[in-house]
């Protein structure tokens, strides 16, 4: 078994290239792998390895002046969801276009209990989903509002959009994958005039270690090679739709169509329905990568079972492998 780390820290790094060399060089050393980004406002980053590759990162990453601290959310994987390690500078760990954003004043913190107890003991709140569409559609909280961007940096034209329909004396509670999403849109809100802001500390992954699933319907979208995850072991059935056949799915793909590459909702059936294509119009192209069935969907296999009987025994071969 292999753990995966989701991390992100806010501190200043004086030079970002010669840090984000020296990092790399660590990492490379250690055999980590994964995507780690940094750049004057910190660093933010998922890797993964063996427990003991991943303790010495750890140790390596707090040991720094300025990361001490740092709060990394932790899953499992029976595989290094990623093909290599990228290490590289950006000039914002999470792009959103805006300047002089500072997560220092950001919302207020509530714990993944707090979280829950708000949930069931107040009623008044705006819940606010801080993730893409194509995240959100396979998962959310309920009575969240999923905003329609496919871009982080889309939010603060969608906030504009919708200032007026939210309530500004209301709570807002907001969430997304590991939290730091949410500690530059929080901001933006303050500024906008909402006053009661509070954020997910640690985001669904968190959330998800400490209390279930219970409010959350669906999985969680992850930037690896799993790209879906349980959030609610014992509620693993799909909230979203195949775009090809219509029945209940929550595997992605990338179209097979180069020129296209649309990521997209698609079951088992669909994806060989349509050779990995998104349409017909991509299926006739003539850019269009071959299709490997038996490879295409092999991270996300082992959810199958539940949903289609057909998949059992070709699962027990999977798993000999």
């Amino acid at each position: 078994m292999y753990e995966v780390i989701l991390y992100y820290k806010f501190a200043p790094v004086e030079n970002p290239e010669t840090f984000c060399g020296n990092h790399k060089e660590f990492c490379r050393e250690l055999g980590i792998k994964g995507r780690i980004y940094i750049g004057e406002e910190g660093i933010n980053g998922t890797v993964g390895g063996t427990p003991e590759q991943i303790a010495s990162y750890k140790e390596h990453l707090t040991g720094i002046p300025g990361f001490e601290g740092t709060d990394f959310k932790t899953s499992t994987s029976d595989y290094v969801p990623f093909a290599k390690l990228k290490c590289k500078t950006r000039d914002e760990l999470v792009a959103l276009h805006k300047e002089d954003v500072d997560p220092r004043d950001g919302g207020k913190y509530l714990e993944p209990h707090e979280w829950r107890e708000v949930m069931e003991s107040e009623e008044d709140y705006v819940l606010i989903d801080v993730r893409n569409d194509y995240e959100s559609r396979i998962g959310h909280f309920e009575g969240a509002i999923t905003p329609q961007v496919e871009n982080f940096y889309d939010f603060p034209d969608w906030l504009e959009q919708v200032q007026e329909e939210i309530d500004k004396d209301k709570k807002v509670l907001m969430y997304c994958t590991g939290g730091i999403r949410c500690e530059k849109f929080s901001v933006l809100m303050k500024e906008k005039g909402w006053h009661d802001v509070n954020q997910l500390h640690g985001g669904i992954q968190r959330y998800a270690q400490e209390e279930g699933g219970k409010h959350y319907k669906g999985k969680c979208f992850v930037f690896d090679d799993r790209l879906v995850v349980p959030v609610d072991e014992d509620n693993l059935e799909p909230i979203a739709r195949c775009e090809i056949t219509g029945k209940p799915a929550d595997t992605y793909i990338n179209c097979a169509n180069m020129e296209c590459n649309k990521l997209f909702v698609c079951s088992e059936e669909g994806a060989r329905k349509m050779e990995g294509c998104c349409s017909t119009e991509c299926l006739e192209s003539d850019y269009r990568r071959p299709f490997d069935p038996e490879n295409a969907f092999r991270p996300f296999r082992k959810w199958y079972h539940y949903f289609d009987e057909d998949f059992k025994e070709r699962e027990v071969e999977v798993e000999k492998e």
